[in-house]
């Protein structure tokens, strides 16, 4: 069967492999026919070398974390053949750490946790896949053609979950949320904000492109202007650029009691002239909370496959900018200016 993939720590070893063995029984017994996969960021680094992990004893990487198929066998009963199913990205690891052990792998404290296309498991980018029958997430039917979108959408559950724990230490009553960010994470978290009922603003560089009639769409206001501009303090704020000056803009952006989750991972090796006393002293004084977040358990994809059943048809197709088929796999890991999500296409 066909499956892509890297060597990883090898640059630019991307490849299709017309001939990749079939998944075996040990990786689960859940066996799903590829629909598709989504692209992002992790993807590209991965690809440039920066990071990623085969399997033990296995030179290369299957790519793809961010799945979508149908069940054609599972034996547990759990689902059905032809369910639509996306695959959890992260297992916990074997030791297993305090959170491991309850199912709370997304907050593994030892970092011997186990990611499919990312870090020691084969990836969802080929022909066929299986996980285990408690890694394997049901979706409705009607998300046959965006289904791919459970992986980052459940990375933003999450965040919104700890978000309203935080939140709840006080009376809260949030009414203003600032994203900063329009790539897909950032859109699905405003998505899920104006679920929520609040009144969301998204901030983006793009002045043209599809960004901002998306934001448009969702009800919420479009910026494009920089943060220490904007003519309100956000209650919320989910920082998803990781870009070094919009992460300290937002930190100092938000409202009393505000709650800052940053959701974009910086690159490292940018200094910047910066009071940090000052910062320090009205995170203090207005009682602000700042905190990271990324990945999901199970708790999060289920939520998130909640979200997106609820969701617009369309406007979640509107974020598939790019669907390619497998027989041009290069093509969908070459970014072009106008991407928000990328698709590669199994069933074309």
């Amino acid at each position: 069967m066909r499956a892509v993939t890297v060597t990883p720590g090898s640059p630019n070893s991307l490849r299709c492999d017309p001939d990749w063995p079939e998944p075996v029984t040990a990786e689960g017994g859940v066996l799903v026919e590829a629909l598709a996969v989504g692209i992002c960021g992790t993807d590209h680094e991965i690809i440039a070398g920066h990071y990623g992990e085969a399997p033990p004893g296995v030179r290369d990487l299957v790519l793809g974390h961010e799945s979508l198929g149908r069940v054609l066998e599972d034996p547990s009963g759990t689902l059905q053949p032809g369910d639509l199913v996306a695959g959890i990205v992260r297992s916990p690891d074997p030791v297993p750490c305090p959170n491991c052990a309850v199912g709370e792998w997304d907050m593994c404290r030892n970092g011997r946790y186990t990611e499919h296309g990312i870090k020691a498991l084969p990836g969802f980018a080929r022909d066929r896949w299986r996980v285990q029958p408690q890694f394997a997430v049901g979706l409705d039917p009607a998300l046959a053609r965006v289904g791919m979108l459970l992986e980052p959408t459940s990375v933003v559950a999450k965040a919104w979950e700890h978000i309203e724990r935080i939140g709840n230490r006080a009376e809260w009553q949030p009414q203003t949320v600032l994203v900063t960010g329009a790539g897909p994470i950032g859109l699905l978290a405003a998505l899920l904000a104006v679920q929520r009922g609040l009144t969301v603003h998204v901030l983006d560089r793009a002045t043209t492109g599809p960004k901002p009639d998306l934001v448009s769409a969702l009800g919420a206001t479009y910026h494009a202007t920089p943060v220490n501009e904007l003519d309100f303090e956000p209650d919320v704020a989910v920082e998803c650029t990781g870009a070094p000056t919009v992460v300290l803009d937002v930190m100092c952006k938000a409202g009393i009691n505000g709650i800052v989750c940053l959701t974009g991972v910086s690159s490292g090796g940018r200094k910047i002239d910066f009071d940090a006393g000052s910062l320090n002293r009205a995170l203090v004084l207005e009682n602000n909370v700042v905190f990271g977040s990324v990945n999901a358990n199970r708790r999060h994809w289920d939520m998130a496959a909640a979200a997106l059943a609820r969701a617009d048809r369309s406007w979640l197709e509107s974020l598939i900018t790019r669907r390619v088929p497998v027989g041009a796999y290069a093509e969908a890991y070459r970014p072009q200016p106008d991407d928000i999500k990328v698709v590669l296409d199994f069933t074309a």
